[in-house]
């Protein structure tokens, strides 16, 4: 098992195994560039690069860590991806000594997590969120239309999904406003405007987009993981009673639209590959462009914190796993791209909510407190149907190996109370007549 000369205790989700990318600045300087999550560290990969370690390797005059995001090094391919991944291990190897020993480099170029400001690691050209997990779907199904009619006769044959707005996707601990839209009551004769009252997360996993593909041209199913450059957790905020109004026929809007949060650290799909195990069997067997071979799926553990204002400390309210998920990464790109559309570094694919077939694993509260009937209780005297104004929603997940765990860190947002709309537009009506 790989050491690293940097201490990491067994629980620490980066571990040398993993080494996931992320952005980040320092208080003396302000300048974002990309960097590895060691343990508590952050080892600055731009210093790195300016020190020559990666010429061998990255060979056109260009740098690419001295970079406020991702894409540039994403786009250069797995190639590329996979040399530097190992180079970098090597150098924090507990038996190499070009960085060990070498304090003056160390002093440039490692900083404490908790000393530096992190940022959104990739600039997400395109965002789709998809319908990945079957018991997602069908719990979903039954609440809207019946157990006889759960899931649209469309979802065991394609991945389901729709695109998404990239220019709310915002980095973990973003506070979350609390969104406005129309509504229609039950029984109402017609929808009312107010602040939505039944907030939601969804938990799920996002793949990013590394190298794309030409307009045209699709990515075959064989070749759909050498196109991903790694993953984060996401929470995509829903508005559930604004969504059950606008859904139909074109599907979410505004219920999806106002946060999709995701986590600052992007693990590489190498750092996977230890934890591949086979996907659910799918059934009708489905047609042959987005038939997979071998393992599809990974065994990634997901937990989901809730802390109320009033709460000492959170409560776990649901434990899934991604290996449920019923659609693999690789069949979500090959079905995207076989019509001709072409993906572009750093466009985010996420998975849709990752349920498993408990009742405490499924990924949303619309699932938990199936549509707001049944409440579940977080302790301390508090209860929750939907998302409260001051609530912390934290999503975490790991692989677990023998004595070390490859994780994602955490998504974190706390709900802040919906503007005043009215107020707001009248404002500005004002600035307008004034113009």
């Amino acid at each position: 098992m790989k050491k690293s000369f940097i201490e990491v205790n067994q629980d620490s989700h980066f571990p040398i195994q993993n080494l996931p990318y992320g952005v980040f600045s320092t208080e003396n300087n302000k300048t974002p560039r990309i960097g590895v999550a060691i343990g508590e560290y952050v080892l600055d990969l731009s210093v790195l690069e300016k020190e020559g370690f990666f010429n061998d390797i990255i060979t056109e005059d260009i740098t690419v860590f001295n970079r406020p995001a991702l894409n540039d090094f994403m786009s250069l391919g797995r190639d590329v991806w996979s040399r530097v991944r190992k180079e970098i291990q090597i150098l924090l190897s507990a038996d190499e000594p070009r960085l060990r020993d070498n304090y003056a480099l160390r002093n440039l170029s490692l900083y404490l997590q908790n000393e530096v400001q992190l940022h959104l690691p990739v600039e997400i050209g395109d965002y789709t969120d998809f319908y990945a997990s079957k018991e997602h779907a069908t719990n979903v199904g039954i609440m809207f239309r019946g157990k006889e009619n759960a899931l649209m006769p469309n979802w065991t044959h394609l991945p389901v999904g729709y695109h998404g707005r990239s220019s709310s996707v915002v980095l973990s601990e973003t506070t979350i406003r609390r969104p406005v839209g129309q509504t229609k009551p039950k029984n109402a004769d017609a929808p009312i405007f107010g602040a939505c009252k039944q907030l939601d997360f969804e938990l799920e996993m996002g793949f990013l987009i590394g190298t794309g593909n030409k307009l045209g041209e699709p990515i075959p199913i064989e070749q759909a993981e050498q196109h991903i450059f790694g993953a984060v957790l996401v929470n995509d905020w829903s508005a559930r009673d604004i969504q059950a109004w606008e859904y139909q026929p074109l599907g979410p809007f505004l219920a999806k639209n106002f946060s999709t949060s995701i986590s600052p650290w992007v693990v590489p799909l190498e750092a996977l590959e230890s934890f591949r195990v086979p996907g659910p069997i799918q059934e009708p067997k489905p047609l042959e462009y987005l038939r997979q071979q071998g393992d599809s799926s990974f065994d990634i553990q997901l937990e989901v914190y809730l802390k109320g204002e009033k709460q000492s400390t959170p409560k776990r309210i649901s434990s899934s796993n991604y290996r449920s998920l019923y659609w693999s990464a690789a069949q979500m790109v090959a079905h995207h791209t076989i019509g001709g559309c072409d993906l572009n570094p750093g466009d985010l694919l996420g998975t849709g909510t990752i349920s498993g077939s408990e009742k405490e694993s499924r990924g949303s509260l619309l699932e938990l407190t199936w549509r707001g009937t049944e409440p579940i209780n977080l302790g301390e005297g508090e209860q929750r149907e939907w998302l409260e104004d001051g609530d912390e929603l934290t999503i975490t997940g790991w692989c677990q190996g023998e004595g070390y765990r490859v994780g994602f860190g955490e998504v974190t947002g706390v709900v802040a109370p919906a503007h005043d709309v009215r107020e707001i537009l009248s404002k500005q009506a004002l600035v307008y007549d004034e113009k």
